[in-house]
């Protein structure tokens, strides 16, 4: 399947890991799904941490990255559409915000990855 990543990379990564955990996160209602949701989590200031697709539209990038970076979550990137719409259950999804410090931390360790978007710090 085009949108699937491996269950564990040669690097250390655990996409598969990181894919139950945000399955984990939908369950238990500590991971937000789309952007105008993830959106309104941030203006709310409660997502902690971001995934945005990396094929999801600029439009779409755009407007969430902005209002996530100037409300300083982390954006995380690296995955694609239909990664994130199989990790929560849906269909190819664009962005998710988890609003939990320690499901957030482990998916980020899963994905081995750091931020693209930081704190104050605009795009990386």
């Amino acid at each position: 399947m085009a949108g699937r990543a491996p269950d564990r990379g040669t690097d250390g990564r655990d996409p598969g890991r990181a894919r139950r955990l945000l399955g984990l996160g939908v369950r238990a209602r500590t991971v937000i799904v789309g952007v105008e949701q993830v959106r309104t989590a941030a203006r709310r200031g409660n997502a902690v941490m971001a995934l945005v697709a990396d094929d999801a539209s600029e439009h779409s990038r755009a407007k969430v990255i902005r209002l996530l970076s100037a409300r300083g979550v982390p954006v995380t990137a690296g995955v694609t559409a239909a990664w994130l719409g199989e990790s929560v259950g849906r269909g190819a999804t664009a962005a998710v915000a988890v609003v939990d410090g320690e499901l957030a931390r482990g998916i980020v360790e899963a994905l081995g990855s750091t931020p693209v978007s930081r704190p104050n710090g605009g795009m990386g």
